[in-house]
């Protein structure tokens, strides 16, 4: 008896799928998107570029003319250091130096205003972080609504408000009003919680420290940064501040200078005084002057204040 022996089964072999592209084939496919995406940024950071610096070229150019250059001359045509000299003294000493009282109006609208506006508002979001009572999340919320009115929706019941105490035409109409920030009570929180530790605050109670003493001495210097970010928002805000002291204010030795600039510029248009129209343009570049002091001053409390708590 025999067996047949039977050949052992051919095996399979599978079916050549797509081959992958090297990897070097892989990382040139993708440049053409990074570049792209790379010039696209440049060209949008170039173009807010221009968007900020052109204003400025033209506020410093135009202010190195004389008016008859003013008119008669491209507005980015380059004028004269003897020019710019004598518009600035033609601009400090115009209507016996008012400019000088609405800068100083100004700064003590701006700057006193958003320091005690900072103090408040650091003072505030520490409180709903940091402590616990009755209604503290509602009162919050009331906060937050604040922060979604814009302020020039408030000039016309402020106004109203003033009216009903006496306010209207006097500093602290003006004054008073800035000193509340409701963003800025958001923002405090916000850095509070990033920036001050319960444990540093529990050791500090268990130590006899009260609640003002604990803030003052270990809180606010370790928001340090936020403080300085909020004083900044509020300076920029109450120094760009337009509506509200047009609605309040009827002295013009109490005007802050953006509402003279206005007055000046008014004049240049409707009573055809072109002079006005020169006050206003060398008005307008001093008085961008102060805000770019400030920024750089406290530029890097600025920065450090901004990326708080990005990186844990």
């Amino acid at each position: 008896m025999t067996t047949s022996v039977r050949p052992p089964a051919p095996a399979r072999v599978p079916a050549p799928g797509p081959v992958p592209p090297p990897r070097g084939r892989r990382r040139a496919a993708r440049r053409p998107s990074a570049l792209l995406s790379r010039t696209g940024v440049t060209a949008l950071l170039a173009l807010a570029t221009l968007y900020t610096l052109l204003p400025l070229t033209w506020l410093l150019l135009s202010s190195t003319k004389s008016r008859q250059d003013l008119f008669g001359t491209n507005g980015f045509a380059p004028g004269d250091e003897i020019h710019l000299t004598q518009n600035l003294q033609y601009l400090f000493s115009a209507q016996d130096g008012v400019y000088l009282r609405w800068v100083l109006n100004t700064v003590l609208y701006a700057g006193v205003g958003a320091l005690l506006a900072a103090v408040f508002s650091v003072a505030a979001g520490y409180a709903f972080d940091k402590l616990a009572f009755p209604g503290k999340e509602r009162l919050f919320s009331l906060v937050l609504l604040g922060v979604m009115v814009p302020a020039t929706a408030l000039a016309i019941p402020l106004y109203l408000l003033a009216a009903e105490v006496g306010l209207v035409n006097t500093f602290w109409g003006v004054f008073l009003p800035g000193l509340v920030f409701p963003f800025g009570v958001y923002l405090a929180r916000v850095f509070s919680a990033a920036y001050v530790p319960d444990e540093v605050l529990e050791a500090a109670r268990m130590d006899g420290a009260g609640e003002f003493r604990t803030f003052c001495r270990i809180a606010f210097p370790m928001i340090a940064p936020g403080f300085v970010t909020i004083f900044l928002f509020q300076f920029t805000q109450i120094w760009n501040s337009f509506f509200l002291p047009l609605v309040m204010l009827s002295d013009q030795d109490l005007y802050p200078v953006n509402l003279g600039l206005y007055v000046w510029y008014s004049s240049a248009l409707s009573q055809g005084h072109p002079e006005d129209y020169l006050l206003a343009v060398v008005g307008s570049l001093v008085s961008v002057a102060p805000l770019i002091a400030v920024f750089l001053m406290l530029q890097r409390f600025w920065k450090s204040g901004m990326t708080a708590g990005a990186v844990k």
